[in-house]
């Protein structure tokens, strides 16, 4: 936005809100500082008729009156009751709850509307602070390209159209549906809404959407049918076990089976303790059951049914018989595959709801130049030329009583923002439906935590009440058409609410820890730092003595949890990560594979973070990744089967390969316990 146009809507703002009627488009033309530079009255109405739109879309309510009762002309003006926030009082326990509702954007796409909620509410007097409870971060991420224009879509009540790759297809379909909602979901969003072309309702995984998101003007607003639970109708789209297989596990190994099993047998074992064990395991689907089993290697079997045994050896034989791949891309077919959505930009305030919001904040405030530049994410020149902007600015008429009074001296030499005779911006703009909804669906993620219990839970619901009320109608059903489900048991939350006793208590916890790249338990004795939910996944932060540095433990990974009876000693100097990158921090060090899918396994792309993805013939492709675990890519190679290869480097790909050899043996031998012993070596 150019630094004129800003001046012109800036201007146009305070005379509408000092009017006492309806202005029409000429007096608004010829009083408002900006407007004479169109030079023929088609220019001024399209320059008009676009910052009557601006406004808007930045929830300033222009409204529309007789201004000329003679003629009949429209005439516009703001009202103060619609533009200014109403009132809100909250109790200290309320603004507790209202900073973390905020936090839980902070990494996000929301994430400003987040932070531009709690600067108008701050500058309305509320007390609230982003930086309480420092213990707790909640976190949610939308790293979706699409997710941004179906939020749109859902808070206007409009269809949309989009392409959509279902898993194992390698044509892109087009769909167009009524959106009802967006849900998140094991750190997935998807939008749940009525599939025109289908004729049914269908719920869709923004990761897979590919393409722009069209959303259609046309037609009335959609309806959303009364009672739909929205979380509910996608978590239905998982199949639930049926059915009941046999399984043999090597002593301390597969633990993720046995986490699931609905029984573990203990087996013989041999002089060294080595044996195997029988697990009853629940699954739905054999190929789903197939690629869990194969995932342990040579260290999980499947014993029954006959036929699930069977489609075992053949997918651990389709990856030992593999040859070696080759690692050239052909030509034409490297390219990183675009999702077509176009690129977000840089991450920017309006400018103009930036003065919007500094005006009401400056007021009476000891507010400095940093302070400022921090909350915007600007450069303190930039938010110094803001307020050479504004000084320029003021009531029709622009003389020097009129105009606002800034100090731009104290400004550049200390740092410090005096504001003057602004009284028609004295009050702050009320609450957009984003930033409105964005908070009310972080209190409701932290009324699904564990920790709700220790924040209170009717301030949770109070202070969503209030919100609600300060939003009016701008909120509507929005709030409510964007959930997230946290999905974990009894064993999990009491785990983390251990944890949170331990964190307030001060205390060293001891950790028996099952890690997420290899199948291994480890020892740990940790000092905790904070708790970290994201994407519906608790951890715990704390400095971890075994590795001597700062880790993040997934909670529903943690086998056993002791307190200690001794206080946590943080080393001097060491602090909590910087999670704007996710939970996942990569480093140079790490190893980059190279795989190739088939068009069933892309889902690895969406899944996991992928340096580039490159098209090869037939709708495969070609994924690289960087790991510190290359171990781990051999597990996800076995999970793969024939549907997936490492191609780089080619030393992991023959362990792949050599470890679904050890793995096949076991469906060539006997399939009792001891016969099992007697005929398998330890890996190395």
């Amino acid at each position: 936005m150019s630094r004129r146009k800003t001046e012109r809507q800036l201007n146009l703002v305070i005379c509408l809100l000092s009017t006492r009627r309806h202005l029409t488009a000429q007096e608004i033309r010829q009083t408002v500082h900006g407007y004479a530079e169109a030079e023929t009255e088609s220019a001024f109405k399209r320059m008009f008729e676009r910052d009557k739109r601006e406004l808007r879309d930045s929830g300033i309510p222009v409204q529309v009156g007789t201004g000329d009762a003679i003629s009949g002309e429209e005439g516009y003006r703001i009202s103060r009751s619609d533009y200014e926030l109403p009132e809100i009082e909250l109790l200290p326990d309320e603004a507790l709850v209202l900073g973390l509702a905020a936090r839980a954007w902070r990494h996000a796409s929301l994430g400003e509307a987040a932070a531009n909620a709690l600067f108008k509410l701050r500058s309305a007097g509320v007390p609230v602070d982003s930086e309480a409870a420092p213990g707790l971060t909640p976190a949610m991420r939308t790293d979706e390209p699409s997710f941004g224009p179906v939020w749109q879509a859902v808070r206007d009540r409009r269809p949309i159209s989009f392409g959509y790759r279902k898993p194992g297809q390698t044509e892109t379909e087009t769909r167009e549906i009524e959106p009802w909602g967006i849900v998140n979901l094991r750190g997935h969003w998807y939008v749940v809404g009525h599939d025109r072309l289908r004729g049914a309702r269908r719920v869709f995984r923004l990761g897979r959407v590919r393409g722009e998101v069209t959303v259609l003007r046309d037609g009335p607003d959609i309806v959303i049918p009364e009672g739909v639970d929205l979380r509910s109708v996608v978590a239905g789209q998982r199949a639930e076990p049926e059915r009941t297989a046999v399984l043999r596990v090597r002593t301390d190994s597969a633990h993720a089976l046995r986490r699931s099993a609905l029984r573990v047998v203990p087996g013989e074992r041999d002089g060294s303790g080595v044996g195997w064990d029988t697990l009853t395991y629940p699954y739905a689907d054999t190929p789903d059951l197939v690629r869990r089993t194969a995932s342990f290697g040579s260290c999980a079997v499947v014993v029954e049914p006959v036929e699930a045994r069977e489609a075992a050896a053949a997918h651990l034989a389709a990856v030992a018989e593999a040859g070696p791949a080759t690692v050239a891309v052909p030509d034409g077919s490297g390219a990183v595959e675009d999702s077509g959505a176009p690129a977000r930009g840089p991450r920017s305030a309006d400018q103009l709801r930036r003065l919007l919001m500094l005006v009401p904040y400056a007021l009476g405030r000891d507010v400095r130049v940093p302070e400022v530049a921090r909350h915007f994410g600007l450069s303190e020149k930039q938010v110094v030329a803001d307020l050479s902007l504004l000084w320029m600015c003021g009531l029709p008429g622009y003389t020097p009583g009129d105009l606002i009074d800034v100090d731009l001296d104290a400004a550049r030499e200390t740092g410090e923002i005096i504001i003057g005779n602004a009284d028609t911006l004295a009050q702050p703009l009320r609450l957009t439906a984003d930033e409105a909804a964005s908070l009310v669906v972080g209190l409701s993620l932290l009324e699904a935590l564990p920790e709700a219990e220790g924040l209170e839970v009717g301030a949770l619901k109070r202070v969503s009440e209030k919100l609600r009320a300060a939003a009016g109608a701008a909120l509507g059903s929005l709030a409510d058409s964007v959930q997230v489900r946290l999905e974990g048991d009894e064993q999990v939350a009491q785990t983390q609410r251990r944890c949170a006793d331990a964190l307030e208590s001060g205390q060293r916890l001891h950790l028996r820890y099952l890690s997420g790249y290899l199948d291994q338990v480890t020892e740990r004795d940790v000092d905790p730092m904070g708790l970290v939910v994201q994407d519906g996944y608790p951890f715990l932060e704390g400095y971890c003595h075994l590795r001597r540095d700062v880790r993040l433990f997934r909670l529903d990974r943690v086998l056993e949890l002791t307190v200690l009876p001794y206080a946590a000693q943080v080393p001097e100097g060491v602090g909590r990560r910087d999670l704007s990158g996710g939970v996942l921090q990569r480093s140079d060090r790490d190893a980059e594979v190279v795989l190739d899918l088939e068009p069933t396994a892309r889902w690895v792309t969406e899944d996991y973070v992928c340096e580039s993805v490159a098209e090869l013939p037939g709708g495969r492709i070609r994924a690289t990744l960087r790991t510190p675990a290359p171990a781990w890519v051999v597990r996800l190679a076995l999970h793969l089967g024939p549907q997936g290869r490492v191609v780089a480097p080619e030393a992991l790909a023959e362990e792949v390969r050599a470890e679904a050899r050890r793995a096949l043996e076991h469906y060539r031998a006997p399939q009792t316990s001891a016969e099992l012993v007697e005929t398998t070596s330890s890996p190395e």
